[in-house]
């Protein structure tokens, strides 16, 4: 691969990675030991400069030991030879890590003493990460992680030339999109703009190319709901709960320290509020014609490409105290972990919005099932988030009975099934849309313990990829029960045999 990171890297051939790809990745390690040279030096370096007549370490300090020996000159000989062997080691690391982009799979070797190969199938490709770490845009450098399904199958390049880093996403998802004509690359910024240049560029770019998609179809996070939304989320609901707790607890007792409990939940919960207000900053959620595209982040810039299909289940929810501001979250399970990319939720990229009104629902959701586009807004997945459940809203709900176990949501618990998904409504305090792909299930069960035998109710469950969705309804009627296991089999069954997301541009140019 050339400096500048513009070598064709789906060719076949085996590349090797970005030069300073030693350094970022140990330079936390090299830190490290400065700080530890640092940490024993710092007595005597600030008697250089600072007369002090008092003595700053004893008999067991390694440095004074050194110079009343007049080992200095073996102390800097040893230095010099660690330096060297680390340097050499990085160096040759560098050169036994290599990869290659083939018609099938993205294959990594790397080791020296300990040779491993890891393979990632085109085929089963899930997304695409890209990771920009301030650090590491100094070198204008970037992770690139493969996803696959499966525990500890993803692939990851660490780190590649950020230019070359966005090409190869967009080579890889051609190559496992099934599309025969390369694509065009536009080559003139590097070009023309020398490495200072190009560091301010790639510093000060939007997260989200202008031209990747269009404008209208972007979905951005407002500040303002950003931060009501951290203030009215079920933690500081907690939180409150617990410091009255603990206020009353030390009023009556009149002991301090109680209130000292409250110091490490304080800290840990800020920390949290902070995380998610900083991984949420320049949130973006846009369609390209390769998936939804997911980035976000302020100085160390994420951002997740889906493919169509890899979407198993979508839940929209809203939690109490949202509700009168008409907020929802909108969370997806995914067949992969990423080991590098922490969405806002500090889970491997599980959250799709992380606050938005209802008109950011509709647009997130048209990103991520095209029926919506079909149904000109009449589709149940719309209507599903309404306030309260009625006759003809294209849902099957619980019957009138089922009030002694959905006093509250009774009206709003039920299913609909749609040309392309299977909806579930539930909740009325907390209340949840789960939305599943008919492609996407893997099984059906129905269940029915004593109490539902009881009330002639049974409960339902569609069985996809571990997440935190989990797509079942209780408190239907056995007759709504039966109908929704055969007819959800029967669609499953179908969309399955005729799923082409795979290849979602096979035989396109």
């Amino acid at each position: 691969m050339t400096a500048n990171g513009t070598a064709e890297l789906a060719d076949g051939q085996w590349h090797r990675l970005h030069p300073a790809s030693p350094l970022l990745k140990g330079g936390l390690a090299l830190v490290a030991v400065l700080g530890v040279v640092i940490a024993n030096l710092r007595e005597r370096i600030m008697h250089l400069f600072i007369p002090i007549t008092n003595e700053f370490s004893g008999e067991e300090d390694p440095v004074d030991f050194i110079v009343a020996n007049g080992l200095i000159g073996w102390a800097a000989l040893v230095l010099a030879a660690l330096l060297i062997v680390l340097i050499a080691g990085f160096y040759a690391s560098w050169r036994m890590h290599t990869f290659r982009i083939t018609g099938e799979a993205v294959e990594v070797r790397s080791g020296i003493l300990f040779r491993t190969n890891r393979k990632a199938r085109l085929d089963r490709i899930q997304g695409i990460n890209i990771v920009r770490p301030m650090f590491a845009r100094l070198f204008g450098a970037a992770k690139l992680e493969i996803n696959q399904a499966g525990q500890d199958a993803n692939v990851l390049l660490s780190y590649l030339g950020s230019a070359a880093a966005d090409q190869l996403r967009v080579e890889i998802l051609r190559l496992a999109s099934g599309s025969r004509s390369p694509v065009a690359r536009d080559d003139s910024e590097v070009q023309s703009s020398n490495f200072v240049e190009r560091r301010v560029n790639e510093l000060l770019a939007p997260e989200l190319d202008p031209n990747l998609a269009p404008p209208e179809s972007v979905v951005k996070l407002d500040m303002g709901r950003l931060i009501g939304s951290i203030l009215l989320s079920n933690v500081t609901l907690v939180v409150v709960m617990i410091g009255i707790v603990t206020i009353v607890a030390t009023v009556m007792s009149g002991e301090l320290f109680i209130l000292l409990t409250m110091i490490p939940a304080a800290i840990s919960i800020g920390g949290y509020s902070i995380r998610r207000f900083t991984k949420s900053l320049r949130y973006s959620i846009a369609k390209t014609p390769d998936g939804i595209r997911v980035g976000y982040g302020l100085l160390s810039i994420s951002n997740e490409t889906l493919p169509p299909g890899r979407i198993h289940s979508i839940r929209v929810s809203q939690s109490l105290l949202w509700r009168p501001v008409g907020w929802w979250e909108v969370k997806v399970n995914i067949a992969s972990r990423s080991a590098t990319n922490k969405g806002a939720d500090g889970q491997g990229m599980t959250t799709l919005l992380p606050v938005g009104d209802r008109e950011d629902v509709r647009k997130v959701l048209e990103l991520a099932l095209p029926e919506l586009d079909e149904a000109n807004g009449r589709s149940p997945i719309l209507t599903g988030i309404e306030t309260k459940g009625f006759e003809g809203d294209g849902f099957s709900n619980s019957p009138r009975r089922a009030i002694a176990i959905r006093p509250f949501s009774w009206r709003r618990n039920g299913f609909a099934i749609t040309p392309r998904s299977i909806v579930l409504r539930k909740g009325a305090i907390w209340r949840q849309l789960v939305v599943v792909p008919q492609p996407r299930i893997q099984s059906i069960s129905m269940e029915q313990g004593p109490l539902l035998r009881a009330l002639s109710l049974a409960a339902v469950k569609l069985h996809t990829v571990a997440g935190p969705i989990t797509a079942d309804i209780g408190a239907l009627g056995v007759r709504d029960a039966i109908q929704f296991f055969e007819n959800a089999s029967a669609v499953a069954i179908d969309a399955a045999k005729s799923d082409r997301t795979h290849r979602w541009r096979d035989g396109q140019p």
